[in-house]
């Protein structure tokens, strides 16, 4: 998965169409995958949340490299459903809410007594919520920073309330994450308990020694 993320990282920055732009939407994955690999020994993650995590990287490198405004694949739909924008930056929020549910999730229930409680869940929707906010500050910093430069980042298509619409998927995303995935990723975090335990509890092999060459 590794190996995944890196080529499409390597192919979203070949002549993306905004420099800038590329750079500000993929540096999540420059933090996240560095962070993953060098904490993977300590703290491996479920093969779920692996997935996800490669997942949203890629789309994240579609958004970075065509901006999120003119992914083809986003004017394929607006014009079949005959939408009166590109979907694709809606579709990349509700990944930002979705993809990131079950990272929190997992981060609570294997390092917080919130294993088993029922504020696991609504914890969990807050906190993506949280991000998404912030991720729109961060956004409005860009376009004060940037001024018209920003408007590829944004992605606002000329809608007033796209900030409202971005934090609003997220949310959506967020909560059909735990009510779609919560029972599985719980499996998945038991089988990662138990692998670890075993690994853990295997006894390490002493060298054996010959008796004749002892003697």
């Amino acid at each position: 998965m590794v190996a995944l993320v890196v080529a499409g990282m390597a192919v979203s920055a070949w002549q993306p169409h905004d420099r800038t732009t590329w750079f500000l939407e993929t540096v999540w994955v420059f933090v996240g995958l560095p962070v993953i690999v060098l904490t993977w020994r300590r703290f491996p993650l479920t093969d779920l949340l692996c997935c996800l995590l490669a997942a949203h990287a890629l789309v994240l490198a579609v958004g970075g490299h065509y901006t999120y405004a003119q992914v083809p694949v986003g004017d394929w739909v607006r014009d079949t459903f005959g939408l009166s924008r590109n979907p694709y930056d809606r579709f990349g929020h509700l990944m930002q809410g979705f993809v990131p549910a079950v990272l929190v999730r997992e981060v609570l229930t294997r390092t917080s007594p919130l294993r088993g409680s029922r504020w696991l869940a609504p914890l969990t929707v807050c906190a993506c919520l949280a991000f998404s906010a912030l991720f729109e500050l961060f956004e409005w910093a860009a376009a004060v920073i940037g001024g018209h430069s920003a408007d590829a980042f944004l992605a606002t298509q000329g809608d007033v309330w796209d900030t409202q619409w971005d934090m609003f998927c997220a949310l959506i995303g967020a909560t059909v994450s735990v009510l779609l995935l919560g029972r599985i990723h719980d499996r998945r975090m038991a089988r990662l308990d138990v692998t670890g335990a075993a690994r853990a509890a295997a006894p390490t092999a002493a060298p054996r020694t010959s008796t004749a060459r002892t003697r």
